[in-house]
């Protein structure tokens, strides 16, 4: 409980009448009587206010925070008091490590009724944390006091990757807007390479469709129909290596990588493929086998929570032989990895190019712009003049090494961070559309 401006006014103006009492000795015990009244009418007022029964507060957010986005966090104050309307203020201790909006929330309330207050949180990392209880703190009916409760609300919350872009992926399907998110619809191209059924031959079917074996069967020309294929494999490989630790924008490069997976896996669930995962450093760490169906996105998810970067240089060999001796069947296969020097990239074309004889390859890397620009900017002096020629030589043997996986058959995309997720779904549209799974 502490005073506010008007109850020290109250008490202090005890102090001046017994100031005033030096020059008349009477107004002593007018000073006792007035502060004994003060603190009467305090004790009245503190009455007033209440206790922490009077108020109900709780907290509601998602039951999954996601990364590096503006959860919502909803206070809710209910005024147990139907005689006396409430100010207050409320402070929610979140975790520090997220960036809040706004730690203290001001509101009021009616007689008997109901406060809601917003706030956002934007978590940084991902990983398990823990809300603390709820601060509330009120003014007393004739604004003297202000009381102040705690009120337990302590609770565990997890986050996990974004998955606000693929609420707004989901939305914007059902609404027929996918353009508005910077999805690219694609159009099915080609008459299909899986077979359907046999049938006879008509005028307008291609030559190449005639099913010799059947016609010679029935005696009569027998044609092939085929449909497109439903339901491919679709594999991402993740890098969990040293390199991924490096933040853009705050943000580790491993996040803006998992992102782009979970978009990936929703998307390509709700084309009807088989989507898996592999995640890798010096080991295989993780791999959950390619299947169909809404039920494979949430295990994705769960299975990518806690994967978290280390400080090991990544073994493509290890990744690759692995994953060719438990999924034998071609799919799309996409490799999530940095081309920052290290002495594992040398094996990188090698294995990424024996593994696209089987499958088809796309390897997806984060474009750094800030070395762009330190490559482009004239240099002021010396030390710049080293930068300039630093990031130049990265720049290009970043493109050496591109190059390379490309003469090998393999598919690349180099993005910036920020549009990682929608640039692989993009891409993986497009590779659907022209039925190069």
């Amino acid at each position: 409980m502490a005073l506010t401006w008007r109850g020290g006014a109250l008490l202090g103006l005890t102090a001046l009448v017994l100031v005033l009492a030096t020059w008349a000795p009477v107004l002593g015990w007018v000073a006792l009587a007035y502060f004994l009244g003060a603190l009467g009418v305090l004790w009245a007022d503190a009455r007033a206010a209440g206790g922490g029964s009077r108020f109900e507060i709780s907290r509601r957010h998602d039951q999954r925070l996601s990364l590096n986005a503006d959860n919502r966090v909803t206070v809710t104050v209910v005024e147990r008091d139907r005689r006396r309307p409430a100010q207050f203020r409320v402070r929610d201790e979140a975790p520090d490590v997220f960036v809040i909006s706004q730690r203290v929330l001001a509101g009021a309330c009616e007689p008997g009724g109901t406060w809601n207050g917003l706030y956002t949180v934007r978590p940084l990392r991902r990983g398990d944390y823990a809300f603390a209880d709820l601060v509330l703190r009120w003014v007393s009916p004739l604004g003297l006091l202000i009381r102040q409760a705690r009120y337990p609300a302590a609770a565990p919350v997890k986050v996990y990757p974004n998955l606000y872009d693929v609420r707004r992926y989901d939305l914007s399907l059902r609404r027929n807007r996918l353009r508005d998110v910077g999805v690219r619809p694609s159009r099915m191209l080609g008459s299909g390479n899986e077979f359907e059924r046999l049938r006879d031959y008509q005028p307008d079917d291609e030559y190449r469709h005639i099913n010799w074996k059947a016609t010679a069967r029935h005696n009569r020309p027998i044609a092939t129909q085929y449909q497109v294929e439903r339901s491919q494999s679709v594999i991402a490989l993740v890098d969990t290596g040293r390199m991924m630790q490096s933040p853009v924008a705050d943000i580790a490069k491993l996040d803006y990588v998992l992102n782009a997976v979970l978009l990936l896996g929703y998307v390509g669930a709700a084309k009807g493929d088989k989507i898996g995962t592999l995640t890798f450093a010096d080991q295989v760490d993780t791999y959950l086998e390619p299947r169909a169906g809404r039920g494979q996105f949430y295990r994705m998810l769960e299975s990518l929570y806690a994967v978290d970067a280390v400080p090991i240089e990544p073994n493509y060999g290890r990744a690759v032989a692995y994953l060719r001796r438990r999924h034998r069947k071609r799919a799309l296969v996409v490799i999530f990895t940095d081309l920052s020097s290290g002495p594992a990239l040398a094996g990188l074309a090698r294995h990424a190019g024996r593994l696209a004889r089987q499958s088809l390859v796309l390897v997806v890397t984060i474009a750094d712009p800030d070395i762009a620009a330190v490559a482009a900017a004239p240099p002021a002096d010396v030390l710049g003049v080293y930068r300039n020629v630093a990031a130049s030589q990265t720049l290009d043997e970043r493109r050496a090494l591109l190059e390379a996986l490309r003469r090998q058959g393999v598919l690349t995309l180099d993005v910036p961070a920020d549009q990682l997720s929608l640039a692989v779904v993009n891409r993986y549209l497009d590779l659907k559309a022209r039925m190069q799974l």
